[in-house]
């Protein structure tokens, strides 16, 4: 797993590759979005698109990290997430809970509302 941050403009982009699932790689996601959300104060997009696979560990690992977020009065997206991950967030109705977008772009634009 290999995970970046980067600052653009008014939001912070978490980008993703590998797998997030039970053990390690869950941990390290987990660890990597607590220090995103000690150390800022923009709104969140994570870019999924080189995210190969997700457990329910790691989907709880987001849904968990999504409602820290909202309980600072934080905005978090998801951007670029495969067709079958989309598929699994609409199973799970995570769709629902969290803006999904399909580029980066507009998803700064919702973020920032502008």
């Amino acid at each position: 797993m290999h995970i970046e941050r980067v600052e653009q403009g008014p939001v912070t982009i978490v980008v993703v590759q590998g797998v997030i699932r039970l053990g390690e790689s869950a941990t390290t996601f987990s660890n990597f979005l607590r220090e995103v959300l000690e150390e800022g104060s923009k709104p969140v997009i994570v870019d999924l698109e080189g995210i190969d696979h997700v457990d329910s560990t790691g989907l709880g690992e987001l849904v968990g990290h999504l409602q820290r977020f909202e309980e600072q009065g934080r905005r978090m997206a998801f951007v670029n997430p495969a067709r079958r991950l989309r598929k699994l967030f609409q199973l799970t109705r995570l769709d629902e809970v969290v803006p999904i977008y399909d580029d980066r772009a507009s998803a700064v634009a919702a973020l920032t509302d502008g």
